[in-house]
């Protein structure tokens, strides 16, 4: 049986396709995927490729454990930056293309991304962008990382 996380490019790409059709329609109308949609996705691409276990959904602060323990939040993104609600102890950002695909922007200590995200907005979120993130993994050395498991899809 093939594994589901297989199928995510494919069924990403069809998604992608709809949202063509909808702005194709409804000229002037965007139609991003966003949010939680975005979110899931980034979370199973993530534990696939590091062996992750997720925890319950909406869970505070961290969305899964590494094998060695570590807490990990996970944030998957289309745009230029990411929001966090709080210091995680790890951080994985992934930039989720048209394709079904990952890239991986950030994979390290999540006290250095905190550290550079701006202020506490009303929202109780703090942004901080992909072009700051990937500055910061340029200096995560390779023993900070999580290491990738799977050469799956992201």
């Amino acid at each position: 049986m093939k594994d589901p996380v297989d199928q995510i490019p494919q069924l990403v790409c069809k998604l992608y396709a709809i949202v063509g059709q909808l702005e194709a329609q409804f000229s002037g109308r965007k139609f991003t995927l966003d949010g939680h949609l975005v979110g899931s996705i980034g979370e199973v691409l993530a534990a696939d490729r590091y062996d992750l276990n997720l925890l319950p959904a909406s869970a505070k602060t961290h969305d899964a454990r590494a094998q060695d323990g570590r807490l990990v939040q996970i944030k998957a993104t289309q745009v230029r930056s990411v929001s966090l609600r709080s210091e995680p102890e790890h951080l994985i950002v992934l930039r989720l293309d048209s394709t079904g695909g990952a890239e991986e922007i950030f994979n390290g200590p999540g006290h250095l991304a905190w550290r550079h995200a701006g202020r506490l907005q009303k929202n109780g979120q703090c942004s901080i962008s992909v072009s700051k993130l990937t500055e910061l993994m340029a200096g995560v050395p390779a023993d900070a990382r999580l290491q990738t498991v799977s050469g799956g899809p992201c």
